[in-house]
């Protein structure tokens, strides 16, 4: 719904007077940089590269992570879950998980374990969130993924809400191996191509790395101060 601004001409005038100068109008031209090193930090990497960067820094950020194809993608998934603890699981409503051939898993195997899953369903409202909240692990996925920082990119909407990334304590991100980029640069490239594509892009967007930590105090790391306290990527192979 389009809003209705009142006052602006009043408003941004009283800004330009009060730093004694008259207002702007015409449109700004865009600097060009003579350097612009956020463009050439791993340029030329292959996917395979990135994936090797990414790995390497989960070692940093505490974070598990297991490549796959998927074909073996039910098995791994299975199997974290079963390290993490088990269930209850809360996962978004998205076709890519049937389409990765996860239903075998998350809607056979788990319920006849006893296992409790549950799918976001945006027309229930707060038992969302409280199905989030008592969840024991949250499984989401990534849309861009940070190669150089071990960061997934989440984008929420109706169907894919965010408490289900960090309200459980343990979060699995499925990162498909086509959404590794370099860095921050790349993605926010990206995330510009989609809103010009489709003329829109989420409004929640959250970039995670890693489980939840904090050194503000004395500089000791306290791991789950407001989010899951394990994190664990699989990397499946879509290419």
């Amino acid at each position: 719904m389009n809003g209705t601004i009142h006052n602006r001409d009043k408003f941004l005038n009283q800004i330009a007077s009060r730093l004694n100068r008259p207002r702007i109008s015409s449109k700004i031209q865009k600097p060009k940089w003579k350097y612009q090193p956020q463009h050439e930090v791993y340029k030329d990497a292959t996917q395979d590269e990135l994936l090797a960067v990414l790995e390497e820094h989960c070692k940093k950020i505490h974070t598990d992570i297991f490549t796959t194809d998927l074909q073996g993608l039910p098995a791994v998934v299975n199997d974290v879950v079963a390290n993490c603890g088990g269930g209850p699981v809360v996962t978004w409503k998205d076709e890519r998980f049937s389409e990765w051939g996860l239903d075998s898993v998350m809607k056979k195997e788990w319920p006849s374990q006893q296992i409790d899953v549950f799918e976001w369903d945006h027309t229930l409202g707060e038992e969302n969130i409280d199905k989030a909240e008592n969840a024991n692990v949250g499984i989401t996925i990534s849309e861009i993924t940070l190669a150089e920082s071990g960061t997934v990119v989440l984008f929420s909407d109706k169907d894919k809400g965010r408490t289900v990334s960090f309200l459980p304590k343990a979060s699995i991100m499925l990162i498909p191996k086509s959404t590794l980029v370099p860095r921050m640069t790349q993605a926010a490239v990206k995330m510009r191509e989609v809103y010009q594509k489709t003329g829109h892009v989420a409004s929640c967007i959250n970039f995670i790395t890693g489980p939840s930590n904090s050194a503000d105090i004395e500089l000791n790391l306290v791991v789950g101060v407001h989010g899951p306290i394990k994190a664990t990527y699989i990397v499946v192979n879509d290419l």
